[in-house]
């Protein structure tokens, strides 16, 4: 048999070329075809909307197409879980559970590890059971990825979903937990929501909910009433979005506690209502199409304290924007028994 010919050659480096770039095109159509199926549930049945709500002093509008031309993603998107947590809340308990739901970042593995050491344990306090949850975005460095999976594997205390963390996914963070609790954690009587820098004192949390009557038919925080809209800076939101001058009363992102009555309520409005891309605005307008009453207390310290005394922390539920160093210095005395400096005769 003759070798083959140069043409012959040719074609045939032609051909498989040609059967590469196909399958890879190929590849990437249906890619994009099940990327675009995540974010546009075209095929879900439509859902109710709220067009309007009042708080008895302003009324509130809501455009949907403005919300979907100006924030599309946040509109759009389906919680999807990276690590998921479906049984933390499973298995039987004498005490009813106290989740401590923690907003976190990826790049945040030191703080973690010290609200770890601290404040964030599981533990029987105050005739609650505590349960920590720290709730992660996604993030494009590799590396940070593998070390909140390595935590995971470790602590078993993490829910992250696939969405890129951002000022503006934190409201998506707030919409996904939501839907989380309400498909996988039922069970919890009552959830505490902050940030990863700050210090909680569990004794006083469960003292407050203890004496606090009908503690779960409200949302409990250090609440801005009326707070003004910002139109420049970091929490600027536009007319076009949101024309009025002041927001309805919402709890701080400091550090606040929903009931699992209330956390049900909050899961159906976020079915109806568009998302808002400010987490803390946005959880205000879910509580009012809910019909959930704010309560403001000063031992949410959201603003920190005037003076760094350890009396300070003996007397707030949470105190926000403490340093990792002085929430273990601390925590060290508190749990530390007193000293007796009687002397005996």
């Amino acid at each position: 048999m003759a070798p083959p010919t140069l043409p012959q050659l040719t074609r045939h480096r032609a051909c498989q070329l040609w059967r590469l770039t196909l399958g890879t095109l190929v590849s990437v159509i249906l890619f994009l075809s099940w990327h675009r199926e995540q974010l546009a549930p075209t095929t879900a049945p439509a859902r109710p909307t709220i067009s309007a709500l009042t708080d008895g002093t302003f009324i509130f509008y809501f455009n949907r197409s403005v919300y979907e031309a100006l924030f599309p993603h946040l509109q759009l998107y389906r919680c999807q879980e990276v690590i998921a947590r479906d049984d933390l809340c499973q298995g039987p308990s004498r005490a009813p559970l106290l989740l401590l739901a923690i907003k976190s970042h990826p790049a945040s593995g030191n703080r973690r590890a010290t609200l770890r050491r601290t404040w964030a344990q599981m533990a029987e306090v105050g005739g609650f059971r505590l349960q920590p949850l720290f709730l992660l975005g996604a993030t494009s460095n590799q590396k940070q990825l593998e070390l909140v999976a390595l935590e995971s594997r470790v602590f078993g205390d993490i829910l992250m979903w696939d969405f890129m963390e951002s000022h503006h996914n934190l409201s998506l963070k707030e919409r996904c937990f939501l839907q989380w609790v309400h498909g996988h954690c039922q069970r919890a009587a009552f959830v505490f929501k902050g940030d990863d820098d700050l210090f909680v004192n569990p004794k006083v949390l469960t003292d407050y909910l203890r004496r606090t009557p009908n503690a779960s038919h409200f949302i409990h925080g250090n609440i801005q009433f009326h707070s003004v809209v910002m139109r420049w800076g970091k929490y600027a939101v536009s007319r076009d979005l949101y024309p009025l001058d002041h927001y309805p009363n919402f709890a701080s992102g400091g550090g606040f506690i929903m009931s699992q009555l209330g956390l049900a309520a909050l899961y159906r409005a976020s079915l109806e209502l568009p998302v808002f891309p400010l987490d803390d605005v946005y959880l205000a307008f879910l509580a009012l199409a809910a019909k959930i009453p704010h309560r403001h207390d000063k031992v949410f310290r959201v603003w920190g304290i005037p003076k760094d005394e350890l009396s300070a922390y003996q007397d707030s539920i949470s105190i926000h924007g403490v340093s990792m160093e002085r929430i273990e210095e601390v925590w060290k005395q508190l749990e530390s028994p007193p000293k007796d400096f009687r002397t005996s005769s």
